[in-house]
């Protein structure tokens, strides 16, 4: 049997997805037994910045009782002209998973992935951020105690956490994602068309709108991200004035809420006052950094999931 990887959630069923969300929430409340994870060395491959991600799967990694290597943007070969292909089948024999982020497509995860002896696992591409959503889905399903029926709010950038985001929904029976993005920085059809298509057969619900005309009523959550994603450019000088009504202030809370238990979200970092407002950010509604302590278990299921046979 080959290696178990996660590039992308358009490669994973929606049971491995709801079992991985499950997985997620047992780690998070109760007690790792043993070390099931020992003997494994994992490689944790980051060419961008990250302060979440990258403690969670290291952090992750070591409580399940595996051993960690860093490597950072110009540490490994490929910088001074090692193919690849070369790089994966050398690192193959020495690690059991490799950790990668970059703000590049899937092509170079996909060549890594291509061996069969080390998993690899998307800590986020340009199009997507796949162990983000699992975390997520796994912070409201703890939240609410389940993800039937729910509707959640997006509002900003249609970038890879919003991509990963409505791929996973799309997964959930009865779940609702409306995505409202700034013109001209949606979803991209290809990544839009899968979620369409997912949503279809799970009786899931997706829609995507560019004017606050469309900002619905009465949602469970509401969530944002930083409108420049790591590693972003935006070629438009005035870019932000387009961005700017997406903004989460508590004024669009309150228009948006309902009377009790609707939550806010977002995968941070945050740029206070310009994507969210303080008073959203640090006030009654906001599981921000709960959601963020999330990402810890919903690595630690991943790497289970990728590592271990079921």
């Amino acid at each position: 049997m080959g290696k178990k990887h996660l590039l992308s959630l358009t490669s994973l069923e929606a049971s491995e997805i709801s079992f991985i969300v499950d997985r997620m929430l047992f780690f998070a409340k109760a007690k790792i037994e043993g070390q099931p994870l020992k003997n494994k060395v994992i490689g944790i491959y980051f060419r961008k910045t990250s302060t979440r991600t990258r403690t969670s799967f290291t952090a992750g990694a070591m409580k399940l009782g595996a051993t960690t290597i860093a490597y950072g943007p110009n540490d490994l070969q490929v910088n001074t002209g090692e193919t690849i292909q070369d790089t994966a089948r050398v690192l193959s024999g020495y690690l059991d998973a490799l950790v990668m982020r970059t703000a590049e497509g899937l092509e170079e995860m996909q060549i890594l992935a291509a061996q069969n002896r080390m998993s690899v696992i998307n800590a986020m591409s340009d199009k997507e951020h796949p162990t983000q959503a699992i975390s997520d889905l796994g912070t409201i399903k703890e939240h609410f105690g389940q993800l039937e029926d729910l509707h959640i709010l997006y509002l900003g950038e249609g970038n890879s956490t919003a991509a990963a985001l409505a791929l996973a929904v799309s997964t959930c029976r009865n779940m609702k994602l409306t995505l409202l993005t700034a013109e001209h920085y949606g979803l991209p059809d290809e990544i839009l068309g899968h979620a369409h298509a997912n949503a279809q057969k799970y009786d899931a619900h997706i829609e995507q709108y560019h004017h606050l005309d469309y900002l619905p009523r009465n949602v469970d959550v509401v969530y944002t991200t930083r409108w420049c994603t790591t590693g972003s450019t935006k070629h438009d000088p005035k870019w932000r004035e387009h961005f700017r009504p997406f903004s989460v202030t508590q004024s669009i809370m309150d228009q948006v809420s309902k009377p009790h238990g609707t939550v806010f979200m977002h995968d941070l970092p945050a740029v206070r006052e310009e994507d969210v407002t303080d008073e959203v950010l640090n006030g009654p509604q906001s599981i921000v950094f709960h959601q963020a302590e999330n990402k810890l278990y919903g690595a630690m299921a991943v790497l289970e999931w990728c590592l271990l046979d079921y």
